[in-house]
């Protein structure tokens, strides 16, 4: 047997046990087992992709295996779902079509595989909007079968796991996406478990030595965690044993990816992140009526043994989160005088945090009753229908507006009538008019919040009730654009703006060929140029609108422009309006000056090139910064951290032109770097700060702003560095200082 051979019967058998695993793990759940058709269609996907290998080598087919695999198993989705994931590449990959898929697999399995393909075909466009428009896509067909986008979620999940065998480039715009689309949205439908491994995965490839070090500190620190779980549950166990409870107790840790938000948020050390550790109690009801009582009771126990924080009790059983979420935390003092939360949970509410809307769907089909989680999503389907309805201007403004309400902490509010309303943290009295209707929030002059008056931008907390005050006459302000912090409240906000901004460049319009008409003169593209360069204004739209609301009144001054210098041979074809002013260079002449840059390469940074980029502001990238390189529509290349909040849109938004970048200098050069220092305020102590600095490290200082109050000093200096390395130590040194408590690198 040759080698060939051998290679295609090894192939067959590893294709052959992935889709017995399939099957064996399908016939494990509580669905109904129609093996049949998953066979089927496992057979017709794996002709569809015979020949066909994936970047990493293997048979293609074992990509569609495994993500029917995340559906069943992760997910918890049953036949129809996992025939819909063995063939959701055939339509885009293949000659057959969504009809053929409908006769062989009937209406059902087509529909849901036809939602895919729409969805598929604009997230490795390259359109700036393309993924932008790809989630809008995604979303109206999560109206249609929710199983879709469940799909699409273990699509991109396996995706992740062998992102590897991907260029460093696509590494960073699929790993950005996923940040920034996919594990919120992993999170809204309530699938938790997925949405950490997306968060993990996303984070080992664009800051793969920080995950490592995390990793490594977590191992280090494993053992002890261990005791200190083992010594805190003892009792617990004993008092759950005497009660007759059926229960598990596990440990929950912090992921890598958690840990490195909050040091990063909080500006502290690994050392510093006090609760990596959590406690989760999963209980088995003895009905699923008393179960809520059975989460009391446990706490209630709990708390007899440890002291209760007062204020970290989170009660998500009366009032479940937006996306299903069921539990009981609630925040103990150890023995060993350490805060750690406790999470309790029936099996039910455990199996719906783990699988989300794909438990409520399984429940729902077994006859039990989840009308309030399923209204929950209906509610927040209807919404991103609103807003998908109001066309954006701008693709990013628009997955901008869709991540407001997809990460959102909820608070619950109440209405004059005392009903309850689920609303995002930090939202405000304006935010909450317009969650009940779009003519509330136009109108609003005010609202009463506990009886009280106050203004539209009065940040409401838990349990305030709320009334919102209106008038005829009110119209909608721009500065509310600022204060508005739901998806909703600034999409309603920015499309009622937009519309009276176009009738008042429609009158403005209509004006200004007016004025021209009477004067006599030619209404082309120069002579309204002419008005744009006379009022300061870029763009012709702007002075349209200028016109029609007045704050531009055409007379003498426009007539002597207009008359001097103005062209009678232009004809009316060259009246364009809406347009802005073209760039009359060719695209070739743009591109000679840029350097010619192989996308798939990595592209290194030293002293001879670096003049050629742009390191962007808005993070003040330094040498040994992970970073990134973004090549704009012009060809020039700007230089973002991989944690950037604008890299994080252009990734998600315009994966296609981001490249990998990697630094190559050697202290050579000079980078501007801001120091945060905070501590207690004593005599000397700026001096000692510039002393250590200036005298002992030669270092120069551009600028220090120190602030004090009540005996604290806050401050922060401005100076030039090499690269992280330097930053480190001066941190280093700054720390050892008597009275200096922090010591931190801001952007």
């Amino acid at each position: 047997m040759d080698d060939s051979t051998k290679k295609l019967i090894d192939e067959e058998q590893l294709v052959n046990d992935a889709f017995q695993h399939l099957v064996d793990t399908y016939l494990a759940s509580r669905h109904r087992k129609k093996v049949e058709i998953i066979t089927k269609a496992f057979n017709f996907a794996k002709q569809a992709h015979k020949g066909v290998k994936r970047l990493s080598g293997e048979p293609y087919i074992m990509h569609p295996i495994a993500v029917a695999q995340i559906a069943c198993e992760e997910i918890g989705l049953g036949s129809t779902s996992i025939c819909a994931a063995l063939l959701h590449d055939v339509v885009e990959d293949t000659d057959y079509t969504v009809e053929d898929i409908s006769n062989i697999f009937g209406p059902k399995i087509a529909q849901i595989v036809d939602g895919l393909t729409k969805i598929s075909g604009g997230i490795f466009g390259d359109k700036a909007s393309a993924q932008a428009e790809s989630f809008k896509k995604l979303l109206l067909t999560m109206s249609d079968d929710i199983r879709v986008i469940l799909i699409k979620i273990s699509d991109r999940l396996h995706n992740m796991r062998t992102l590897g065998s991907q260029q460093p480039n696509k590494q960073y715009k699929i790993a950005g996406e996923t940040l920034y689309i996919y594990a919120p949205l992993a999170n809204r439908l309530g699938l938790n478990k997925i949405k950490e491994e997306l968060e993990d995965l996303s984070f080992r490839y664009e800051h793969p030595e920080e995950y490592q070090k995390i990793v490594h500190q977590l191992q280090q620190t494993q053992s002890q965690r261990e005791s200190v779980f083992e010594e805190f549950t003892q009792p617990i166990r004993e008092e759950l044993d005497q009660m007759g409870i059926d229960y598990t107790i596990k440990a929950r840790i912090k992921t890598p990816y958690s840990i490195w938000r909050k040091m990063q948020n909080k500006h502290i050390e690994f050392e510093e992140v006090y609760d990596i550790l959590a406690v989760r109690i999963v209980f088995k009801p003895k009905s699923i009526e008393d179960e809520i009582n059975e989460c009391f009771r446990i706490y209630v126990s709990a708390s007899k043994i440890y002291k209760p924080h007062p204020e970290r009790l989170r009660d998500w059983l009366n009032h479940p989160k937006a996306n299903g979420y069921q539990a009981l935390h609630v925040t103990l003092m150890s023995k060993s005088g350490q805060w750690i939360e406790v999470q309790i949970r029936s099996t039910r509410m455990n199996e719906m945090a783990e699988q989300g809307f794909a438990a409520h769907w399984k429940y729902k089909e077994g006859g039990k009753t989840t009308a309030d989680s399923e209204d929950e999503l209906e509610k927040w389907l209807h919404t991103i229908k609103e807003i998908l309805d109001d066309p954006q201007p701008n693709a990013l403004d628009f997955l901008d507006a869709i991540k407001l309400n997809l990460y959102a902490s909820e608070i619950f509010v109440v209405t004059p009538k005392g009903e309850f309303k689920t609303m995002p943290a930090d939202c405000t009295a304006l935010d909450f008019a317009f969650s009940i209707h779009t003519f509330l929030g136009s109108h609003c002059i005010g609202a009463k919040v506990n009886h009280k008056l106050v203004p539209l931008s009065h940040k409401l907390q838990s349990g305030d009730q709320v009334e919102i005050l209106t008038s005829k006459t009110q119209r909608v302000q721009k500065e509310w654009i600022n204060f508005a912090t739901t998806a909703k409240a600034k999409g309603k906000i920015q499309a009622i703006i937009r519309r009276e901004e176009r009738e008042q460049q429609k009158a403005g319009e209509e004006m200004l060929l007016d004025f021209f008409e009477k004067a006599e003169i030619e209404p082309n593209s120069i002579n309204i140029d002419k008005l744009c360069d006379l009022h300061h204004i870029k763009y012709r739209e702007e002075l349209f609108q200028a016109i029609g609301c007045k704050n531009i009144i055409l007379g003498n001054a426009d007539l002597n422009v207009l008359q001097n210098k103005s062209s009678k041979n232009s004809s009316w074809t060259n009246f364009l309006p809406f347009l802005k002013k073209k760039d009359t260079s060719s695209k070739e002449e743009k591109e000679e000056s840029q350097p010619k840059i192989d996308r798939k390469k990595i592209l290194v940074l030293n002293e001879e090139n670096i003049k050629n980029y742009k390191i962007e502001t808005c993070c003040h990238p330094i040498p040994g910064d992970d970073v990134l390189g973004y090549i704009d529509h012009s060809g020039h290349i700007h230089i973002h951290k991989r944690q950037c909040h604008v890299a994080d849109r252009l990734k998600a938004g315009d994966g296609n032109h981001i490249i990998a970048v990697n630094w190559d200098l050697h202290k050579t050069l000079f980078f501007p770097a801001t120091i945060k220092i905070c501590g207690i305020d004593n005599i000397g102590i700026l001096h000692g700060i510039t002393d250590i600095l200036s005298e002992e490290m030669n270092i120069n200082i551009h600028k220090v702003t120190i602030s004090t109050q009540d005996g604290v000093f806050n401050g922060e200096i401005q100076l030039s560095v090499h690269d992280v390395e330097d930053v480190k130590t001066i941190c280093g040194k700054l720390k050892k200082m008597k009275g200096i408590e922090e010591v931190t690198r801001i952007d």
